[in-house]
């Protein structure tokens, strides 16, 4: 495999006009998971979500941008900050952005960062008002990325992906996140070691479920709190839903029994995060 990370950028900009750039070569394979596992990199686009990386203090490997259109004081910042940080910057030009960038929407500059991957949390130093959140074989990469988003918002502190998720590095992911890929811990667990964790949970485990009999809205959540929801279609496995200290539904008036995960997850949140919560 080669290296796709590349030299470092030297006292300024690299030009790059070639589609059969080997740089441009390599920053478009990372659309492929395969090429992301291996090189443990990822893309991010647009300057909004590369300025909340930077915020986070996220230092991209590589930025690239096209700049005959312009260039905002975002971005030219952006590229001031990459140089200083010694990263690799390339400038291209439209032809090579459109090799590289997404089809739908593109962005006019894009970063290659790092993958962050963090430890799960040791339950004796969660705070009694924690709030943890566990996916079980999400396969949607736009709810996942919509729910990450989800947990910034409420001030969750992290989400374990448990079994066989979607790449949370994955570009649809990524942009679906609008940046909060970059403040949320991504914890990844199987689903015997998740159950060994969880044995020393001490507060509640709770699971939502088809089969519940209480309102989410109901419940009197006993801190900390960890939310685990199942994938899109199946729900929650048997295993997971045992784990459970309670389960509770989310109440509907219409023909339909079940809700898009990234809402129902959306809503529990927001609940159990609600006395912390203000304008």
């Amino acid at each position: 495999m080669r290296d796709l990370r590349g030299p470092k950028a030297g006292s300024g900009p690299k030009p790059i006009s070639s589609l059969q750039n080997e740089r441009i070569k390599a920053i478009r394979a990372l659309d492929m998971r395969k090429v992301r596992r291996e090189t443990g990199l990822f893309v991010a686009e647009g300057a909004s979500v590369l300025i909340s990386a930077q915020e986070a203090g996220w230092k991209p490997e590589t930025l690239l941008y096209e700049p005959s259109g312009g260039q905002s004081p975002a971005v030219r910042g952006l590229i001031e900050l990459a140089l200083k940080a010694d990263s690799e910057v390339l400038e291209v030009t439209p032809a090579v952005l459109g090799k590289v960038a997404s089809k739908d929407n593109p962005q006019a500059i894009l970063g290659v960062f790092k993958q962050r991957w963090s430890v799960a949390p040791q339950a004796e130093r969660i705070a009694e008002d924690g709030l943890w959140l566990v996916l079980e074989d999400v396969r949607d990469p736009g709810n996942l990325g919509t729910i990450i988003r989800t947990v910034d918002a409420v001030g969750a502190s992290g989400v374990i992906l448990v079994g066989n998720c979607c790449d949370p590095y994955g570009r649809e992911c990524i942009r679906a996140t609008m940046g909060s890929v970059f403040a949320v811990p991504l914890v990844r667990m199987t689903r015997e070691a998740f159950l060994m964790w969880r044995a020393d949970w001490a507060g509640d485990v709770v699971g939502l479920h088809l089969s519940a009999t209480q309102d989410f809205r109901d419940a009197k959540y006993r801190g900390p709190v960890l939310v685990v929801m199942g994938s899109e279609g199946p729900g929650l496995s048997d295993d997971l839903a045992a784990a459970c200290s309670r389960t509770v539904k989310i109440p509907m008036a219409g023909d339909l029994d079940s809700l898009n995960l990234a809402v129902a997850t959306a809503l529990t949140l927001y609940e159990i995060r609600r006395p912390h919560l203000s304008l």
